[in-house]
């Protein structure tokens, strides 16, 4: 009965109460949320390097980052009710990005074509054989992907217990996921797979940097 609650919260959150998203990220993160986020474009290329896809761009916070630090971005999420939030938001900002609507198993987008991929706070669908594969397709030879898979305050006490219960209602996992286990996870011929951890004064971002192999025959995993 709990997971099936949650569940039912996930799909609000996501879908008719997705105007909530942003007040209930930053009040679980105490406001880290936004710099959560922006850990994945110390591990970017030049912006001139090519486009820049995001998985999942939620209501476009991140999307409005790239922008403004001359990325070509586009942004791709199941969510309707995201999409439209997201193009509100980028809209106010001056920027015409390109967003879609679409899973990340099966990615319109051209094989080879992007040079970086991002994702911050992915639901499970980011550990789907599928979904890994068609990161690998889409990438550019020598192109990553950096996704933010979990993060946390370092602190501890009542305060810290209650942000881990409140978090849950995101979809995320608030704890420190082991490095053995994040390189389990992304296990896809052609990648390899490398933790960070990024630390940010009272808390922490861990994230796996997913490099393409420059040739299909180069399929290593580390």
């Amino acid at each position: 009965m709990l997971n099936r609650a949650r569940r039912f919260g996930f799909r609000l959150l996501y879908n008719e109460c997705a105007f909530a998203y942003d007040a209930v990220s930053r009040a679980v993160s105490l406001g880290r949320w936004g710099s959560w986020q922006r850990c994945v474009m110390q591990f970017l290329p030049e912006p001139k390097a090519g486009v820049v896809l995001e998985l999942a761009h939620g209501t476009g916070d991140l999307q409005v980052d790239l922008w403004k630090s001359g990325y070509r971005a586009v942004g791709l999420d199941l969510s309707r009710s995201m999409g439209r939030l997201a193009q509100r938001k980028l809209t106010m900002q001056g920027n015409g990005a390109a967003l879609i609507q679409g899973e990340a198993a099966s990615l319109p987008v051209s094989s080879n074509s992007i040079s970086a991929l991002v994702s911050t706070f992915p639901a499970s669908f980011i550990f789907d054989p599928k979904t890994q594969s068609e990161i690998k397709r889409v990438l550019k030879p020598d192109g990553q992907a950096v996704i933010v898979l979990s993060a946390l305050m370092t602190r501890s006490g009542i305060l810290a217990a209650l942000i881990s219960s409140l978090y849950r209602l995101t979809g995320q996992t608030y704890s420190r996921i082991p490095d053995s286990e994040i390189r389990r996870r992304f296990h896809m011929p052609g990648l390899t797979a490398e933790a960070q951890t990024i630390h940010l004064g009272d808390s922490l971002a861990q994230l796996v940097v997913l490099r393409k192999a420059p040739s299909a025959s180069q399929c290593v995993m580390t």
